[in-house]
């Protein structure tokens, strides 16, 4: 119930507020103001929480703020026509160079975002996701995992390109312009969110299965029935497992 009302407010903040802004206020407020703060709320929602609720300083909610930072930047680059298509697809190429060197230097940003799902809050717990992470069979699916979300990133800047360039034709600065950038984002904004969703599901879901294979499991129990934990607990990190 907690992860639907978190993906329902990432709708709401991310596409369906910016997108009756757009519409509604250009008239009242002008077009340049108006689209200004469009951009800005979905901007704003990422920084206040990650800084301001969940409070956690990682690899992660850095990743998070420095898209959020860099498309707030962008916000006042004033463009139209194919470049303001091009950084329409700001948040897409942060991601595949974010998620390419994580590849590059060996450390997979998938992992982190595992390490996340485990919360370990011991020292030993740590140690031992540490370790789980460092098996040859997940640390492949880890990469396989981050290659799923880069090529879903590509193939989405390239859709929101076309989309962007051919619906968007109208002169920054005039109603007719935010009119059209809602239309694009009308079609765009919810399928990439839950399409993303998608991508990462698919991506944990298979280094789900390699920790599995790696996991021994217990007496009497399929292993998809015992608290992950209980399995951690019983495995040895320098045991060959994989």
């Amino acid at each position: 119930m907690k992860q639907t009302g978190k993906l329902l407010l990432d709708i709401l903040m991310g596409a369906v507020i910016p997108i009756l802004v757009l519409n509604n206020l250009s008239g009242r407020l002008g077009s340049t103001l108006t689209y200004v703060i469009a951009a800005l709320i979905p901007v704003v929602y990422i920084l206040v929480d990650t800084l301001a609720i969940s409070r956690r300083f990682n690899v992660i909610t850095t990743y998070a703020a420095l898209g959020a930072i860099v498309r707030g930047a962008l916000a006042f680059w004033f463009v139209d026509g194919v470049l303001f298509a091009i950084k329409d697809c700001a948040s897409n190429f942060i991601t595949i160079v974010v998620f390419l060197v994580s590849i590059v230097i060996g450390k997979p940003l998938m992992q982190f975002f595992m390490a996340q799902v485990f919360q370990a809050n011991t020292e030993q717990k740590r140690y031992k996701v540490s370790e789980l992470m460092r098996q040859p069979t997940v640390r492949t699916s880890l990469i396989t995992a981050s290659i799923i979300v880069i090529m879903f990133s590509v193939l989405e800047a390239v859709i929101n390109f076309q989309v962007v360039s051919t619906v968007v034709v109208g002169s920054f600065g005039s109603e007719a312009f935010n009119l059209q950038v809602a239309q694009a984002h009308t079609y765009t904004r919810v399928p990439f969110i839950l399409g993303s969703l998608l991508a990462f599901g698919l991506g944990f879901w298979l280094t789900y299965r390699a920790i599995y294979r790696v996991l021994p499991g217990e007496e009497g129990k399929s292993k998809l029935e015992s608290d992950i934990w209980d399995l951690l607990n019983k495995w040895e990190p320098h045991a060959d497992n994989s």
